[in-house]
């Protein structure tokens, strides 16, 4: 009786001890979420020029001072509210009266995930390193706000940080929700300080010291990388409490991943694909048209892209009926301006360009290149939908004698190449984060810009945006900023191509998708069932 009673605890104790089991697992399961994508990201550190898979991280591993509200869009999806500013890191804010200057009060109590608590000191800190590192940071801040010396950033006390600029800017709060403009641990990184790396750069590019939910956990470049929850986290420890992204740059084998059940969210499916996950019971499809522009810049500095009749026959000799129903399956919409669709004062008005090999023929000739000539044209590896744009573009440039040599690289190798003005054409697919005409165009055609990777030089268009980032007369910015659309067209720094849109496919266990500007996922958002 003794021994059958014992037996009998045994195999309670026992099936007690493997449903707690199977509970810890499942609980664990459903805290890690594993994704794939095309690449991992070549730098974390938010100085490095940006990329598709470095804003994913930054969006992550950084938080930033004001964020925007949320809504609901048309089609049930959480997106950004332009119209209200939140404050994140810094509790509240005040802008003068002139417009000349912010102040932020820092949310008391915030933690990194080392346990140091974010002051005024750290947001210094972060503001110096990127002065001096005279890369994005200071990129953002002479010519977007026109600050010209580091004067202009001051610590008012432990919680209380003020930034004054020399001329009035509508953009003096939107500016700091910047995906680029996260807040940095210095208590963190300083540990990590030499006397030749002044500003930890080294260790930023491969780990992460910040206020943000997450932080990296392990970097493997080509790899993966893993987030861990910042438990410290001032809006609460995230539900996911580790990210696993794996870089998968074939897009079939991320959907028959994410169709076994071995990942969550599969990033960047082809368009074809795409229209097979809405097919399948088990996949969610989240899409958002968003406010990407994919072109074929032209490094307008060099021959023979230096002529503007150049650049103008190229847009001529776009089969875009084609690579919208071949390549996009209809879900792609033609880029007609430097601006975003969805962004203030767009217009498509100057955009005239269609399929006419005849007039493209004839602007070559008057460009001195009657018979067309050589050129190459770079894309991406892992990117499949450039590889076969890449492609309809070869033979629709054969078509006046131009012979494009199509070259296949790194995304990193292309990133350096195209930066350093080694290549004559190349693909890249952006975004403007801020949702404003006068910073769109200031980004990617001011002559001025570090991302005007085109190089496309137009002193009336310099002159108007320059203007408008120190205007604060909207109907007056506005009409400016339609003047400079114009004029951009007409110079066609680029091969305007498509806004493909934005869709991200997961499991159907997986919650809390919203769309942000940088189109990079927000972990934080996320819950798995």
């Amino acid at each position: 009786m003794r021994s059958k009673t014992w037996s009998t605890v045994l195999s309670v104790m026992t099936a007690a001890l493997l449903s707690m089991t199977s509970m810890a697992l499942a609980q664990t399961a459903n805290e890690t979420l594993i994704v794939a994508g095309p690449r991992t990201p070549e730098s974390v550190d938010q100085e490095y020029p940006p990329t598709e898979a470095g804003h994913e991280a930054r969006r992550n591993i950084f938080e930033r001072l004001l964020v925007y509200g949320m809504k609901t869009d048309d089609n049930g999806a959480r997106v950004e509210n332009f119209s209200k500013i939140d404050g994140a890191l810094a509790e509240s804010y005040e802008v003068s009266p002139d417009q000349k200057s912010i102040t932020f009060k820092l949310r008391k109590g915030v933690k990194s995930a080392a346990g140091n608590e974010m002051t005024a000191d750290d947001v210094m800190w972060t503001f110096k390193r990127g002065w001096d590192m005279k890369a994005t940071f200071r990129w953002y801040m002479t010519q977007i706000l026109k600050i010209e010396n580091f004067e202009a950033f001051q610590k008012i006390d432990q919680y209380t940080v003020k930034v004054s600029i020399p001329h009035p800017s509508l953009l003096i709060d939107r500016l700091w929700i910047n995906n680029d403009l996260g807040i940095i641990d210095s208590a963190e990184a300083q540990k990590h300080v030499t006397a030749e790396d002044p500003y930890a750069a080294r260790f930023m590019a491969t780990h992460s010291a910040s206020f943000a939910p997450y932080y990296i956990a392990k970097y493997s470049p080509g790899q993966e990388v893993v987030y861990e929850a910042n438990p410290n986290y001032y809006r609460g420890a995230a539900r996911l409490k580790k990210v696993i992204f794996r870089e998968m740059p074939t897009s079939s084998n991320r959907l028959a991943a994410l169709q076994a059940g071995s990942i969550d969210v599969a990033e960047w499916l082809t368009p074809r694909e795409i229209a097979l996950v809405a097919k399948m019971p088990t996949v969610k499809l989240w899409q958002v048209f968003g406010n990407y522009t994919h072109r074929l810049e032209m490094n307008n500095a060099t021959a023979p892209f230096d002529k503007v009749e150049v650049r103008q026959a190229m847009n001529y000799l776009v089969s875009r009926d084609q690579i919208a129903s071949s390549v996009y399956m209809g879900t792609a919409r033609p880029t007609k301006s430097v601006v975003s669709e969805i962004y203030p004062a767009y217009t498509e008005e100057a955009f005239a360009y269609d399929d006419n090999v005849e007039k493209a023929k004839e602007l070559l000739a008057k460009a001195g290149y009657p018979e067309g000539f050589k050129t190459q044209i770079g894309y991406r590896t892992g990117e499949p939908i450039e590889e076969q744009i890449a492609v309809i573009l070869k033979t629709s440039f054969a078509r006046a004698g131009i012979d494009a040599e199509l070259v296949k690289l790194p995304a990193s190798s292309l990133v350096e190449r195209y930066s350093k003005g080694m290549l004559p054409m190349y693909f890249i697919r952006d975004m403007a984060i801020v949702p404003d005409a006068a910073y769109v165009t200031n980004l990617f055609i001011n002559s001025q810009s570090m991302v005007n990777y085109s190089r496309f030089n137009n002193p009336e268009v310099d002159e108007l945006i320059n203007k408008a980032l120190t205007s604060t007369d909207e109907t007056a910015r506005e009409a400016s900023m339609k003047r400079v659309q114009d004029l951009v067209i007409e110079g066609a720094p680029w091969v305007f191509l498509f806004n493909p849109g934005f869709q991200l496919a997961t499991s159907i266990k997986v919650t809390g998708f919203s769309w942000y500007t940088p189109n990079s996922n927000s972990w934080y958002d996320f819950a798995k069932q």
